[in-house]
């Protein structure tokens, strides 16, 4: 101990200040902080013109060249399958719908799927293919195009590896190494070569990585122009990967611990005025909070234009916007309505279905038939009303008379017929399936057979057009469906029935009878009665708010609604301890002898070094900062501060982008670890930097040389698995290193 070398480290109050040079005189701190930085060293070029050219313009020559292989091994044999692989299934027939202008429904938010759309529009595709799993592309099909306009995102993350580890101050060496890692990674190289969203994810998450490293770099230089516009762009990014995938949360988890540290250290300085601190909480407020959500909402609005058309998502929306859409049958719905009339009912809470019912029977509680909601359209969803048991039915419906109508009104009395199997809308004192302190719901009995449990009392809340509420009209009015017997409500809460129940969502009659919950409101959605002529046009108007709001819901209620299904085996899916050391890969196509084959695997050299390099970083970190406390330090404060705030960035993205998989319901795949894996490889040569800063220029380059040799000899090796392997898959056994691999067996 008594050899070890104790340095000062610099105060905190002294640190912060030459961080943030503020006060009375800003702008000269501003002037003086350019003024330091431009008193740095210059370096020294050669006396050759030609050298010190490439001297001086290296960083450009070398991103040039890396960019020029990154396009490269991203086009070659691009075109080789001219089959739909894998998600290309969901994410080119997605494409589709915004050039053919239908409206659907799906789990991410929409800006990756407008761009694979506008690559369709600049092919000349015209969006007549179902791209069916494994089917051919016929001719009028450039998929080539559109696979190259993907393929591009995923060409520019090895550029912006490259830039965003010298804005880490890396040196030159280690910042080609990030590049050559994330361009020889087979995983990376795969799955950037189809028409998928994870290339464009991966570029937004790069550049926000990139944005946010820029930016911390001119924290010297606050409000300064270039300060806005690093601040600026951050915010850009943020915005695109979240409205690409809401993996990309994880991200703007990064900037916002970065934001709220940095601004924890602002407050501490006493000799920065309260105006320029608040000004700093507004800067971000608008760059990191509200410009991100603009571009999140406005990527709805531009997929609300887009997808005018009625189509195959629907019933995910809200009634009133679907009668908006053209060609819809909704708009044209009688307006009020009476008994005898054949309808859907649609719960207006977020995420809401459709009350369905289906000959399948409960496992458990009466076994009678079940009642739940579902987000598709079918006849299942079709209900009549019918007058209530022990009543005269000739006050309510008289078929011979085409002129008697008897309307619904508010505190009326129904029995709700199920259309197709001409059960009732029934419940009693027993256990809801999921929902056991709430009574169950089912499908009881038929036109002779039931009881008073039949009987359900309407009862109006609102209406979003008309001021009169004496009635029940299609679209614009909600309302809540009281059991007359029990008293409780008819209530959807978006939980999801196991597989017996087709992860449906449960139907509960709730015993609580909660006026405000808006899952115990229904509406009218499709409405047929041939006594009654259809609604006058522009009955039926849709807010923009409302739609955004119940899209994500329904969104957020899909995603849970994806967990593992213990009755089936997926091959394709896998656990997060599983991704980092490489112990398992995902076959993307069919594995016939005729097939090109694609086998979704990470370069493992890569891989395992970058998972490697989080271990270290953490315990090295851990390590100093008990040395730090004991006031032994093996650093300058510069190069510290330096260390610690970019291997903590590296891993806090690491960590953000791969943890939270852990505590997830849903099923998990392979390529769930990819944005993670970006920052794990961006540590490595981090590390290698920092443990190597007090060598000679030639053992660096000794320590450096055989990883750059390990990953480039492993790519060749592997990189089959990525630009496709053809013949028989026996001619590939040797790539198996790992018996949990599924590249032959």
């Amino acid at each position: 101990m008594a050899t070890m070398k104790r340095r000062h480290n610099l105060h905190s109050s002294e640190k912060q200040d030459s961080v943030y040079l503020m006060g009375e005189d800003f702008d000269e701190g501003v002037k003086t902080a350019r003024a330091f930085a431009y008193q740095q060293p210059q370096p020294i070029y050669s006396s050759n013109k030609n050298i010190a050219f490439l001297q001086e313009n290296k960083n450009t020559i070398i991103m040039i060249t890396i960019t020029l292989l990154s396009f490269w091994t991203r086009f070659r044999k691009i075109s080789l399958s001219n089959s739909v692989v894998w998600d290309e299934a969901h994410f080119g027939k997605f494409g589709s719908h915004y050039l053919n202008h239908d409206f659907y429904f799906d789990v991410h938010p929409p800006l990756g799927k407008i761009l694979v759309g506008l690559s369709g529009w600049l092919a000349g595709y015209n969006g007549s293919f179902d791209f069916e799993s494994g089917a051919e592309y016929p001719e009028h099909v450039n998929y080539t195009a559109m696979r190259i306009f993907n393929s591009f995102f995923g060409a520019l993350m090895v550029p912006l590896a490259y830039a965003t580890c010298v804005e880490l101050k890396m040196s030159t060496r280690a910042s080609l190494l990030a590049a050559t890692m994330v361009l020889l990674d087979t995983a990376y190289l795969c799955i950037s070569r189809f028409i998928l969203l994870d290339s464009m994810l991966l570029f937004f998450t790069c550049t926000s990585l990139y944005t946010l490293t820029v930016f911390n770099n001119y924290r010297r230089q606050p409000f300064s122009p270039e300060w806005w516009t690093w601040l600026t762009l951050t915010g850009v990014s943020l915005g695109c990967v979240t409205s690409v995938k809401w993996v990309g949360l994880f991200a703007v988890a990064l900037v916002g611990v970065y934001t709220i540290e940095d601004l924890w250290d602002m407050w501490g300085l006493n000799r920065m005025p309260t105006k320029v601190y608040l000004n700093h909480w507004i800067a971000r407020a608008l760059c990191l909070i509200l410009l991100p959500m603009v571009i999140y909402v406005f990527s709805f609005i531009l997929h609300f234009a887009l997808l005018y058309k009625s189509g195959s998502g629907d019933a995910q929306m809200s009634s009133l916007f679907q009668a908006n859409l053209e060609g819809t049958p909704i708009n044209s719905n009688p307006l009020e309505i009476a008994y005898g009339s054949k309808l859907t009912l649609k719960n207006a809470g977020y995420g809401g279905g459709l009350l369905h019912s289906h000959v399948q029977t409960y496992p458990e509680g009466s076994k009678q038939q079940q009642v739940t909601c579902y987000h598709h359209k079918d006849d299942n969803n079709h209900w009549i009303i019918r007058p209530p048991r022990d009543l005269d039915i000739n006050n309510y419906e008289k078929k011979d008379d085409e002129t008697f109508i008897r309307f619904v009104k508010d505190g009326d009395v129904v029995r709700l017929q199920h259309a197709s199997t001409l059960r009732n809308l029934h419940s009693h004192p027993v256990s809801a399936p999921m929902t056991s302190s709430q009574y169950e719901v089912s499908g009881y009995g038929d036109e002779e057979v039931g009881d008073n449990q039949d009987n359900w009392v309407v009862e109006i809340v609102d209406d979003f057009v008309h001021k009169d509420k004496e009635r029940v009209r299609s679209l614009t009015t909600r309302i809540r469906i009281r059991h007359q017997m029990q008293g409780c409500l008819l209530t959807a809460n978006n939980e999801v029935l196991p597989q017996w129940g087709f992860k449906q969502t449960e139907v509960y009659c709730d015993k609580n009878n909660d006026l405000t919950d808006s899952h115990a409101y229904w509406n009218v959605e499709q409405h047929w009665n041939e006594k009654l002529p259809p609604a006058p046009k522009g009955a039926y108007k849709s807010s923009f708010i409302r739609d955004f709001i119940s899209l994500n819901v329904a969104m957020w209620n899909s995603n849970n609604a994806l967990t593992p299904d213990p009755d089936k085996e997926d091959i394709l899916s896998s656990e997060p301890t599983e991704w980092p050391a490489v112990s398992v890969g995902l076959r993307m196509c069919g594995w016939g002898d005729n097939q090109v084959k694609f086998y979704l695997l990470g370069n493992p050299v890569v891989w395992w070094l970058a998972f490697g390099s989080i271990i270290v970083a953490f315990s090295a970190v851990l390590f100093y900062m008990i040395r730090i406390q004991r006031e032994i330090y093996d650093m300058t404060s510069y190069q510290w501060d330096h260390f610690f705030y970019a291997s903590k960035t590296l891993f806090l993205g690491w960590f953000f982008h791969y943890i939270p998989f852990f505590i997830m319901g849903r099923v998990t795949y392979l390529h769930h670890y990819f944005p993670a894996l970006y920052f794990s490889i961006l540590m490595v040569p981090l590390l290698m930097d920092h443990f190597t800063r007090n060598c000679t220029d030639k053992t660096r380059w000794i320590v450096f040389i055989p990883i750059y040799c390990a990953v480039i000899f492993t790519f060749i090796r592997f990189a089959p698995v990525a630009f496709g392997m053809e013949g028989p898959i026996s001619q590939y056994k040797s790539l198996q290193w790992r018996k949990s691999w599924n590249i032959v067996d």
